[in-house]
Formats: C-alpha cells, sequence, structure tokens
C-alpha cells in the first residue's frame, strides 16, 4: 500500500510529533491552516470516516481523546475545532482516516 499516513505512522517519512501511542499518531501539519493544526490518525489503515465500523470506531474515540488532551495542553482555552474530511468533494486528499486539530485563531461558519 503506497500510503503516505501509513509510512508516517511507520516512521518509514519523517513527521513533528506530538503524540504517540499504540494506536494513534499526532503531528503537526506541513501546511498549517492556523497557529495550531495538528493531525491525529489512527495507524491502522482505515481509509476514511465512511469506513468506520463497529469494528474499528474504537480508535476514533480514542482520537478524540487525544485531541481533548492535546488541546489542553496546548492552551487552546478559546476554543479549536476538529476537522475531517471524506471523499474527494469533501476535500479528503489522503486517503487514510485523519482529523486536524485547529486553534489559535478565530474561524467562521460555513467553512470556505
Amino acid at each position: 500500500m503506497d500510503c503516505l499516513f501509513c509510512k508516517i505512522a511507520k516512521g518509514e517519512i519523517p513527521s513533528k510529533k506530538v503524540y504517540e501511542d499504540d494506536e494513534v499518531l499526532a503531528f503537526y501539519d506541513i501546511e498549517p491552516k492556523a497557529p495550531t493544526h495538528i493531525l491525529i490518525i489512527p495507524k491502522l489503515h482505515i481509509k476514511s470516516a465512511a469506513e468506520i465500523t463497529a469494528k474499528n470506531s474504537a480508535v476514533t474515540a480514542h482520537i478524540f481523546e487525544i485531541a481533548a488532551k492535546l488541546a489542553d495542553e496546548l492552551k487552546l482555552k478559546d476554543g479549536f475545532r476538529i476537522v475531517t474530511n471524506c471523499g474527494d468533494s469533501a476535500g479528503q486528499s489522503v486517503k487514510h482516516l485523519h482529523f486536524h486539530l485547529l486553534g489559535g485563531r478565530d474561524f467562521t461558519w460555513p467553512p470556505g
């Protein structure tokens, strides 16, 4: 499989890690859209949110636990946004489930 995020999770491609455990990796986005922009990925390859099932959904809950922990550690007290894109028309450029943790600025709604 030629998946960018699988290679990052395996350490084959370097990243600026913020958090890592057996199931999840969090690292800084190389093209940040906010002062704080971290990607949180499962190490298990799941293509997108459309492939979350009863068998693999526990890692998604764990990702949200890690997001809350990181937001606290990074002092995102005024708020933060968590985003996942699902499919080409939604802007998913890497076909590996990932969540953007964004903070450090005000956001508008709906996002552009």
